[in-house]
């Protein structure tokens, strides 16, 4: 595949700026202007940066609501109130519910009193359901604290308020231009937001909530601060931005995580292989979010939460190993359902457009989402992939850089039941007899919107730099920007005109693999190794005379034995330096 790879140079200001911040904090160079780059231009807010301090996280009750919130709470607990913890079945939902019910409990709400709720994404769909406020009501709950959905759920508040039960929103989605009837709704995506940071996630507006409801009763943050591993995970794998407050809530959760995570955590991380290992949010992507996912995609998403509030170790283990199986039937549904749509795209010959919509009326609601995904990194473009669910039909959209789907699918919003998500991934649901004009109405929208250059496939390269750069103090400068994600990715850089050492070959066991062996200019015995996986085609580039690297810099670890090691995303021919 060809790549694209946007540079943008560094200006005169930045380099200055990062001249002083780089002498003053004793680093390479070129992280000072990476700093610079990400909006970092004082002393101060580097060390902020690189020492993020849980005293710098906002007061909640800056959020909009908040304090009704908390005084409905401490109502309900002070009266012995049922309460309903209610959260969506991905990720963010199950471990928002987690944390709440969690903290509840273990700040002196009974068992009797509290209890939890997730809607099956078969049978109920996304949000707030009917089934799930009827059976509330059955058992006498008068409120619901909802986690991770409900911003748009107008008539279903309407409902559960007419028989008698509150709701207080815990969202981050964009809302509607009604907000429902609720007590309180916390969230900061709201047109009226007064909170100073709009991206946390789900699980991180229930911890805002939990914050303020311990400040209000005086109650110790001990008992909180422990389940920022729940948070951690959250913000990983929704995809959220990790810079401002997420910063902070990510790295102290990744330090719990690391420490002492919770035993459902713990053994998660057991089966995914990373016990004794530093966990990163890269880790929390592949591994540890895709099982905790998988049971809301092949069974109920109550199962991950029944596993993440395990205080049994056995227990814990048993509830892992069947996620855990659950996972791998996702995987083989996932490989499954995308070579069908791969070929249905064959057929329909869509992949010329600008965005690919694409329905069979039998594949697995669980993995179209992941399908989306695949379909958009093959193909490099926004894709939505839908099924029959029911009396409807759900759609998952992915997008790439550039292209807002969420807009997109908002266009069409009058032939939809429902919709939400964001600008890179969004869900919707429509009558089936809406299929095709819904289809001709995005598929017009995106040939108007979509920009050419959008649907090449692009590398964001942070910086050029010399090879010879390239040595463990820039390494160690660079695990401390850490932890990475949206708003502060890895940093990619770019090394032109190398030259193999003469180890350079394939590897790996269907000769899938180039390793990547640098030849480092002026010093004959100097080597710096690299791995470009799945890109043995590059293999002439590196042996047939100079070539280019775009690359991040990784810690390799082997048989114990750590090393500094390029992960190379892409690989062009060069010239010969003069």
């Amino acid at each position: 595949m060809t790549y694209n790879w946007n540079l943008e140079p560094f200006s005169e200001a930045e380099r200055a700026h990062g001249a002083v911040l780089a002498k003053e904090l004793r680093l390479a160079p070129v992280v000072g202007c990476l700093l610079v780059r990400r909006g970092i231009t004082s002393i101060e807010e580097a060390k902020h940066f690189f020492r993020p301090k849980l005293e710098d996280l906002h007061d909640p009750f800056l959020m909009k609501d908040m304090d009704k919130a908390v005084a409905r709470l401490n109502r309900a607990v002070g009266r012995k109130e049922k309460i309903m913890i209610y959260g969506d079945y991905d990720v963010d939902g199950t471990t928002a519910v987690t944390l709440v019910y969690k903290y509840l409990r273990a700040t002196g709400c009974s068992e009797h009193q509290l209890d939890y709720y997730i809607p099956d994404r078969y049978d109920e769909g996304y949000g707030i359901s009917y089934r799930g406020i009827d059976l509330a009501h059955s058992r006498g709950t008068k409120l619901i604290i909802v986690l991770d959905c409900g911003i748009k759920a107008v008539e279903k508040v309407a409902y559960a308020k007419s028989l008698g039960i509150d709701f207080i929103i815990c969202d981050h989605h964009n809302p509607d231009d009604m907000l429902p009837d609720a007590v309180a709704v916390l969230d900061a995506k709201r047109t009226d937001n007064t909170y100073p940071y709009e991206h946390l996630s789900g699980c991180g507006v229930g911890f805002k909530f939990m914050q303020a409801y311990a400040r209000s009763n005086n109650l110790p943050e001990s008992k909180l601060l422990p389940l920022l591993d729940l948070v951690a995970v959250s913000i990983a794998s929704d995809i959220v931005p990790i810079m401002g407050e997420n910063r902070i809530l990510a790295y102290y959760g990744l330090r719990q995580l690391n420490k002492r995570p919770s035993l459902g955590l713990q053994a998660i991380i057991n089966v995914c292989g990373l016990r004794n290992k530093k966990i990163d949010i890269s880790d929390i992507v592949f591994k540890i979010g895709p099982r905790i996912n998988a049971s809301g995609r092949m069974m109920n998403g109550r199962k991950a939460v029944e596993l993440l509030l395990s205080q049994d170790a056995i227990e814990a283990q048993s509830r892992t190993a069947d996620i855990d199986e659950c996972n791998e039937q996702r995987r083989e549904l996932d490989k499954d359902v995308t070579e069908q749509a791969i070929d249905i795209l064959g057929e329909l010959s869509d992949v010329n457009k600008k965005i690919l919509v694409i329905y069979h009326p039998k594949w697995h609601k669980g993995v179209i989402g992941i399908v989306a995904s695949r379909m958009t990194e093959r193909y490099s473009r926004p894709t939505i992939v839908m099924t029959k669910s029911g009396d409807f039909i759900s759609g998952s959209a992915r997008s790439v850089g550039g292209f807002d789907i969420y807009k997109a699918i908002e266009h069409c919003k009058d032939l939809l039941v429902n919709f939400g998500g964001h600008p890179f991934a969004s869900g919707l649901t429509l009558k089936e007899e809406n299929l095709e004009v819904f289809r001709k109405m995005i598929t017009d929208y995106a040939e108007e919107t979509v920009v050419p250059e959008t649907l090449v496939p692009q590398i964001d390269v942070d910086a050029e730099i010399d090879i010879r750069e390239v040595n463990y103090k820039l390494l160690d400068n660079l695990k401390r920007m850490g932890p990475f994600g949206p708003d502060n990715a890895k940093p990619v850089f770019v090394s032109r005109n190398l030259a193999d050492s003469g180890g350079s070959r394939v590897v790996g066991k269907a000769s899938e693999h180039l390793k990547v062996d640098v030849a480092v200019p002026a010093n004959d015995r100097q080597v710096i190794n690299g791995i470009a996986f799945n890109q043995a085609e590059q293999c002439d580039k590196v042996k047939n005379g100079y070539f280019c690297l775009c690359y991040t810099i990784e810690e390799n670890e082997f048989n114990g034995n750590k090393s500094l090691q390029l992960l190379v995303r892409d690989i062009k021919e060069g010239q010969e330096p003069n």
